[in-house]
């Protein structure tokens, strides 16, 4: 066996995050000269087997002989090598849960292994100044890692005129010495001490002038986030930005074919068969199942319960029952006074308000569960990502139904923070440019901490790697729904305003709808 051959095999495992063992490696080459695979199709050929090793329960970094044979054996046509789902009665409360972001485990991306390492220290709201550093560090890594994965930045091993043309990423320290040339950089917006706009990334910054640019790709760019820039080194110490864009997106499938054995979200890690099955059923089974999504519930205005009626009602005569319902703050609208006793007895009087419309449906609370997620404005213990669930006394009554997640306005706040370049562009081209940012940045909020306040040690309940099925941005700016990489991205708008408006979400099509309640005369 060669040792180009061998080469290839150890990259394409190595890409999978795993290492061959000599066995592991002797089996493999057997397996190719068996079939008489040439040169030209080594890789595409083992990079199967890789793939579908990284789908099994029990695939561990070093790469286990017993695996793969029976990988082996599957594609030769055996019986599926992946676990299997039972066949019975499809229950969707056996497979809903509802994650609370300070249950979540960390993961830390270990440049040395090339993968995550689960983090064994204790969890804080403090923090530390190690898990701070850590916290950007690991943004930094987990995109860098997608990015020299991607097919225009990761070379074949094969010769060919189309290596000529990839881009290779360069770090600020081969900066230095080269002026006149030109570069390829990757790091992370920022503003020097002396209010210049940089690039940092984990060996230095540059000032970045952005003058020579014509039109940047497509996106929002703010302080915070993590983006790749073409230019040209000055003598004076500048990089002169003649393109500049936001990260390469990772589709899920992609993501979760390499790192399908680790359990982000701390439920227990399923497979890519699994999920292509799990996907199948519901289809088939729970066609009819859907969540509804309000957002802007304010509770102080006196047309909200009469919408909530309605909407209830209508689920009721249609015998439409939502297997959730998201009710997304703010729940007032206008902030509470610090200190003042009868706005804060008004806000739980308003939840109470909302604990007995509920209860006066039993049809509905008999099966649907009810989330509370805090916006800005609401009650929770202060405005710091992730948000704290509403204050525990405040919806005593409502206890037994809900889990608080947390809801932010960032459209108007990455606007706010944009740096270096301004996007002209329409209302439909800011909705799609958000998402694709967020998206792009694997990230809930890709802004500095002095922008926006973030838990270092719960940085990782922000992250949006890998990519899930749907993101819900419930954001008072207006609704809208874009599919971008896969990943379905909606906005419910304000239940409360012209209209009352919110989101239906059908698991089956992985696809959302905007819904408006309507109001007969006789309902006025």
């Amino acid at each position: 066996m060669s040792d180009y051959r061998q080469r290839t095999i150890i990259k394409v495992f190595r890409k999978y995050s795993h290492a061959l063992g000599p066995e592991a490696l002797e089996y493999l080459e057997e397996i190719l000269d068996a079939h008489e695979i040439p040169d030209e199709q080594v890789e595409e050929s083992v990079d199967l087997i890789a793939k579908e090793y990284n789908k099994q329960d029990d695939a561990v970094m070093k790469v286990s002989l017993s695996v793969l044979k029976r990988v082996y054996e599957f594609l030769q046509g055996g019986t599926s090598s992946g676990s299997q789902i039972k066949e019975d009665v499809l229950d969707p409360d056996g497979h809903l849960w509802f994650v609370n972001a300070f249950d979540m485990p960390l993961w830390h991306w270990s440049p040395e292994r090339g993968t995550f390492e689960k983090s064994a220290e204790s969890l804080t709201v403090a923090g530390t100044a190690h898990s701070r550093v850590m916290a950007v560090r690991n943004r930094m890594n987990i995109i860098k890692q997608t990015v020299l994965r991607n097919e225009h930045f990761s070379p074949s091993t094969l010769p060919s005129r189309d290596r000529e043309h990839l881009l290779t990423l360069k770090s600020t320290k081969h900066l230095l010495g080269r002026a006149g040339g030109r570069f390829l950089l990757f790091g992370m917006l920022t503003h020097s001490k002396e209010g210049k706009l940089c690039l940092e990334d984990e060996d230095g910054t540059v000032e970045l002038d952005f003058n020579p640019l014509d039109q940047p790709s497509e996106g929002l760019f703010t302080e915070g986030a993590f983006a790749l820039v073409e230019g040209d080194y000055t003598e004076d110490g500048n990089f002169e930005v003649i393109a500049i864009g936001h990260p390469p997106c990772e589709n899920r499938d992609t993501a979760r074919s390499i790192y399908g054995h680790i359990d982000f979200l701390g439920q227990g890690a399923t497979t890519l068969v699994e999920d292509a099955q799990s996907a199948l059923r519901i289809q088939e089974e729970l066609s009819d199942l859907s969540f509804f999504f309000l957002s802007d519930v304010w509770l102080d205005h006196p047309e909200t319960l009469n919408g909530l009626r309605k909407m209830f009602d209508n689920c009721i005569e249609n015998s439409f029952i939502p297997k959730v319902i998201v009710l997304c703050g703010n729940f007032t609208s206008h902030g509470i006074s610090n200190g003042n006793g009868r706005d804060i007895q008004r806000y739980q009087e308003n939840f109470d308000a909302l604990a007995d419309l509920i209860a006066s449906y039993p049809a509905i609370t008999k099966g649907t569960h009810f989330l509370l997620v805090p916006g800005p404005l609401d009650m929770a213990a202060n405005s710091i990502l992730p948000r704290r669930p509403l204050l525990s006394s405040l919806v005593s009554r409502l206890k037994s139904k809900e889990i608080a997640i947390f809801r932010e306005d960032m459209m108007a706040r990455m606007l706010r923070n944009l740096v270096g370049v301004k996007p002209d562009v329409r209302n439909d081209d800011l909705k799609r440019y958000l998402v694709q940012t967020m998206l792009d940045q694997s990230h809930l909020c890709p802004l500095t901490n002095n922008i926006q306040p973030i838990y270092p040690d719960y940085d990782h309940a922000l992250r949006l790697y890998p990519l899930p099925t749907a993101v819900v941005m419930a954001d008072k700016y207006e609704s809208y729904q874009i599919t971008y990489e896969g990943c379905h991205v909606f906005n419910p708008g304000s239940f409360v305003g012209g209209t009352f408006k919110f989101s239906m979400y059908t698991p089956a099509t992985r696809l959302s709808e905007e819904c408006i309640i309507e109001f007969d005369q006789e309902d006025s």
